[in-house]
């Protein structure tokens, strides 16, 4: 709050009934003028300052170089920061515009008390058109800015045979082995070399990207040996360039992320576990709804196996923009002022589960201007933000409030 305050806005707190506060930050009120609102969060991921990982304390800002060093740098305090100098710079210009900054402190734990706030102080928000800066680049020498975000549907499956753990000896063979058996679950639903999920109708309502977005796609930059490099893979299903991209922001998902039970300590431990759990999600594209992959993962489970209990964990729309009109050309023109080149736009395999919220509640259009790299480490260790991103993004954003100011009114 004090920082909004320090470049002349106004905060305004609003607290849902649980969760955490949204601050809203105003910068001058003109009925007359357009209004634009850039949304950041600024909650960040966990980190740990002993796991020998991170080279500096996590939490501890530290500056090497042209870099900036801690959890949240890139993701997405940095960003937010360079839009609130955007801000400064528009005001200090005279640019006649009405300025918002949309800050949440809850999107990495799911948004719980986000979509209450929007709605209960909807007419103090209202605003002509939102920008979000939570976005990344694939590559520093070409301009990147998403149109559509995936959406989320996580899952929880629980099989218990035994009251514990036994020794394999003497229930081995006839005993049943939850983990064997969730893992022939899984592999039911999908499969796992190729990534294809079997349920039927999974597909269904899938968006396939137009012949526009491919051609979007196969300029933005993308390297497959950069990918590998900056996520540390070592392969990939496919190494067709163009299907990764498809496979990474235009097709559904599912994907197991942790398998619970049985013995993980040193050595072996002969024995059959009475109780496993695997957790797992499916990221959702264009005309997919959470609600829809719950109940065709939940019957297909049921069929399948049924003494496996199935939880559904948390869930959020995908979202898809727009890449014409006159606020797209605004993005474009904003990117090629800041940073020397027009941007393609292209998809986001991620999940903000407050666009649609925003989108659907607000109603106004909702766009990306991403400053942020791969190299920079979202959610990974050692997470920075380079000085080169947040002053040309800078100027990326005032130069996008410009732009608006140009085009009337649109509260």
């Amino acid at each position: 709050m004090e920082t909004i305050r320090s470049f002349g806005g106004r905060p305004d707190v609003h607290r849902p009934r649980h969760g955490y506060p949204v601050i809203h930050g105003v910068f001058d009120e003109s009925p007359s003028l357009p209004t634009v609102t850039v949304y950041n969060h600024l909650d960040v991921q966990p980190a740990s300052r002993d796991d020998g990982v991170w080279r500096t304390d996590p939490f501890v800002l530290r500056r090497e170089g042209d870099r900036y060093f801690g959890r949240g740098t890139t993701d997405d305090k940095g960003p937010a920061l360079s839009a609130l100098f955007g801000v400064r710079t528009a005001r200090e210009s005279g640019v006649p515009v009405n300025l918002r900054v949309l800050w949440e402190f809850e999107e990495e734990v799911g948004s719980a008390g986000f979509e209450e706030v929007i709605r209960t102080a909807a007419s103090k928000l209202r605003t002509g058109s939102i920008l979000v800066s939570d976005t990344v680049w694939l590559t520093r020498t070409q301009p990147a800015c998403p149109t559509s975000l995936r959406g989320f549907q996580g899952f929880r499956f629980v099989l218990q045979t035994g009251e514990e753990d036994r020794h394999s000896g003497d229930v081995g063979g006839p005993g049943r082995n939850p983990i064997a058996e969730l893992m022939g679950l899984v592999c039911k639903i999908h499969d796992p070399d190729t990534g294809r999920v079997k349920i039927p109708g999974f597909y269904a309502d899938v968006v396939r990207p137009s012949r526009r977005e491919l051609e979007d796609f196969r300029r933005s930059g993308f390297s497959l040996r950069a990918y590998k490099k900056d996520f540390r893979l070592r392969s990939l299903r496919t190494n067709d360039p163009l299907e990764v991209m498809k496979r990474m922001w235009a097709l559904p998902t599912f994907e197991v992320h942790g398998v619970a039970g049985g013995y993980a300590g040193p050595g072996l431990k002969s024995i059959v576990p009475g109780r496993a759990e695997v957790f797992a999600s499916c990221r959702l594209v264009a005309n997919q709804t959470p609600e829809k992959i719950r109940r065709l993962v939940t019957s297909f489970v049921k069929k399948h196996a049924p003494d496996v209990e199935v939880h559904a964990e948390g869930g959020a729309f995908p979202y898809r923009g727009v890449t014409t009109g006159p606020l797209a050309d605004a993005v474009r023109e904003a990117m090629r002022f800041g940073f020397g080149r027009k941007p393609v736009f292209v998809r986001d395999g991620g999940t903000i589960g407050a666009v649609v919220t925003m989108e659907k509640v607000l109603r106004c259009p909702v766009l990306f201007l991403g400053v942020s790299l791969p190299e920079h480490g979202y959610h990974a260790p050692n997470e920075n933000f380079d000085w080169g991103q947040a002053s040309r993004g800078m100027a990326a954003f005032a130069r996008y409030f410009e732009l608006v100011a140009g085009m009337g009114v649109r509260r």
